[in-house]
């Protein structure tokens, strides 16, 4: 027969069995201290994440002052090419264009530039008319008036084709034989010693 334990005495604490789990109350129980592997993994882990942001920083950056300076240079070729447009505009509507005088009588009749050289003229006593626009040479000239006829064409003695005889402003205007007329350029022309446009001698 089995006898019972009646005597009193303490039985010692039943031992867990092989496999069982045990539960750990997080109020009660004292954090275990990192191991120093366990610490330095960390601090590692740290120090990359710096890294890593530092170097992300250091990346927006440098995209950044490339996108800034691209913007600088584009907008700087858009000035460029803006105000070499507008130069080359300027300089294509100032310049000035080559017209050829021709010396003619009041009938349109070709005559020797000598008629029309205002220098001359005034030197032998022709007189200019400024309501004609012709220069009137005296009778010891052979008389008769004369003014220049603005990009026609003919040979002395036959009559002028083309032309006209409002004299343009902005041109480069020389005779047969050579001779400056007037100089024009950049919407500058030259300037009439008669005070009109419809000078013959100028």
């Amino acid at each position: 027969m089995t006898e019972d334990n009646t005597s009193g005495e303490q039985q010692p604490p039943e031992q867990p069995r092989r496999g069982s789990m045990r539960f750990q109350d997080a109020e009660t129980t004292t954090p275990r201290e990192p191991t120093l592997a366990e610490q330095r993994a960390r601090r590692k882990a740290e120090a990359e994440e710096r890294d890593r942001e530092i170097a992300e920083q250091q990346a927006r950056a440098e995209a950044e002052r490339k996108a800034s300076t691209k913007r600088k240079v584009m907008i700087g070729s858009g000035v460029t090419v803006g105000l070499v447009g507008l130069v080359a505009s300027w300089y294509l509507v100032g310049m000035p264009e080559e017209v050829r005088a021709v010396c003619t009588d009041d009938k349109g009749t070709v005559a020797p530039d000598e008629n029309c050289d205002e220098d001359y003229l005034r030197s032998h006593g022709a007189t200019y008319n400024p309501t004609t626009g012709l220069w009137v040479l005296p009778l010891f000239m052979g008389g008769g008036q004369y003014h220049y006829n603005y990009g026609g064409t003919g040979t002395i003695g036959s009559r002028v084709s083309g032309g006209t005889y409002e004299r343009p402003s902005n041109a480069n205007i020389t005779t047969n034989s050579g001779k400056t007329v007037q100089r024009g350029g950049f919407g500058i022309s030259g300037k009439s010693s008669t005070g009109t446009g419809k000078s013959g001698g100028s």
